[in-house]
């Protein structure tokens, strides 16, 4: 497993979901506090390297209505308010952008791809909540888009660990290079 070099100018880091509505949830096998903090810490040596921090969060009031055989949610119990809301620290920066999804991918109906593209990014740096939903449609999509990707084992967890750990074993390195939050950030800096 070679050492990466990541490149600020052609790099963005993208935060999946750290939002109210989702990091209050019981997540395995890392607490969602600890993504939170691995992803501040990420968060901040991209904007010293003057890298491209994208957050992205899920409007979880309005998923999208898919035939499906389990449901996202109640309708008769919507989520409070604050749900789709980043948790406090995220964003507000003045080159930060933000992206509101409807279902798992951070590209499905969005104009991420767009974004990416007209910012000549290379390569996209995933880390948030929930390893095999928000994280793994995203990964999987950027790969198919033609995106190098980046994933950290400790900066990503699950509402289960065995999905986390699967997503990880079989899946993440036939999509991109798994590495840890203090890899990617001694490779960006």
């Amino acid at each position: 497993m070679n050492k990466p070099k990541l490149d600020s100018k052609t790099t963005a880091l993208l935060v999946i979901d750290l939002q109210h509505g989702i990091v209050g949830l019981q997540t395995q096998p890392y607490p969602a506090q600890s993504i939170v903090e691995k992803a501040a810490g990420l968060v901040r040596v991209f904007r010293q390297m003057n890298g491209k921090v994208i957050f992205v969060r899920v409007d979880l009031a309005n998923m999208r209505d898919l035939p499906v055989d389990v449901s996202h949610g109640d309708p008769n119990n919507p989520p409070p308010p604050n749900a789709s809301e980043l948790v406090l620290g995220f964003g507000g920066e003045k080159d930060d952008l933000v992206i509101t999804k409807q279902h798992w991918s951070a590209f499905g109906g969005t104009d991420l791809e767009r974004v990416l593209r007209e910012s000549d990014i290379e390569t996209v740096v995933i880390v948030g909540i929930a390893t095999n939903f928000g994280v793994e449609s995203t990964a999987r999509a950027a790969a198919s888009l033609g995106f190098a990707v980046v994933l950290q084992k400790d900066a990503t967890t699950s509402l289960n660990a065995d999905a986390h750990n699967f997503s990880y074993r079989y899946i993440f390195p036939m999509l991109g290079r798994v590495r840890t939050a203090a890899e990617v950030a001694d490779a960006i800096a």
